[in-house]
């Protein structure tokens, strides 16, 4: 994703005409878009940055899309491909998949199918990700247990154990302090850490935990938003910060996992 948020495509049309109107599309949706005229090209773009989902048409010079996929399947088995063609026979289509691509549009179609899409697709990888992901390193010293509820700081010295036990409530054990969470502040937590140094749309939590966005669940919502700060203060390069307008954004670095 882009600093901003927005989820970055890589589309590679030859059809100029065609990829000019879907890359403005894409952009009037709220997608960071980059057109590629041709498969090496594409295939250069997709080294130099990264990209949450790729759109490929599958006849291409150069390089054609199913090529283009294949090569790039070495390298990264995760992100989503979306193949266009103007191709109809069953064996096209059988080997788009083969090569691992997650949907396959046949020309002409509308571009607000292939948004549809290209959401329904996003879904399922947020979703996955988010069910995989149980444990979190947030900053040098927390991590984030999602399905314990438990918060952790981990002390550098004696002074540092001290300073936790009367700041962060908690009792200090071989050099660890830990404090269980409420539900929503784990919910919440756990969207922020999913989304860490990227933008979670308020709109998006508010749905995601209090079902309905109204006026006294985002009031709530700010409320949490506070709690997790005071939680979070012990580091100070870790930091939940409001982008007016969209939502908020945990910063931290994520350390190397380790559970242990």
């Amino acid at each position: 994703m882009t600093l901003d948020g927005k989820v970055r495509i890589l589309l590679c049309e030859d059809d100029e005409n065609l990829g000019m109107l879907l890359r403005e599309y894409l952009l009037a949706k709220g997608y960071d878009a980059v057109l590629c005229n041709d498969g090496e090209e594409g295939y250069r773009e997709f080294l130099r940055s990264k990209y949450n989902l790729c759109v490929f048409d599958v006849m291409m010079p150069k390089k054609d899309g199913f090529t283009l996929a294949k090569e790039i399947r070495l390298t990264n088995t995760e992100v989503p491909i979306v193949f266009l063609t103007a191709k109809t026979l069953k064996e096209d289509v059988f080997e788009g998949f083969k090569i691992g691509a997650d949907d396959y549009l046949t020309k002409p179609f509308s571009m607000e199918e292939l948004t549809f899409r290209i959401e329904a697709i996003l879904r399922r990888v947020q979703g996955k990700k988010n069910r995989e992901r149980t444990f979190y390193n947030i900053g040098k010293h927390y991590a984030f247990d999602t399905q314990k509820q438990i918060l952790s700081y981990t002390c550098t010295d004696e002074a540092d154990a001290q300073r936790i036990k009367e700041q962060f409530e908690a009792e200090v054990h071989d050099g660890k302090a830990q404090k269980k969470l409420t539900t929503k502040e784990s919910e919440l937590l756990s969207l922020l850490c999913a989304h860490m140094n990227e933008i979670l749309q308020r709109d998006f939590a508010l749905k995601k935990i209090w079902i309905d966005d109204n006026y006294f669940n985002a009031r709530s919502m700010d409320v949490y938003i506070t709690k997790l700060r005071k939680h979070l203060r012990m580091d100070e390069e870790v930091e939940i910060i409001n982008i007016h307008g969209k939502g908020y954004k945990l910063i931290a670095k994520e350390e190397e996992e380790n559970e242990d």
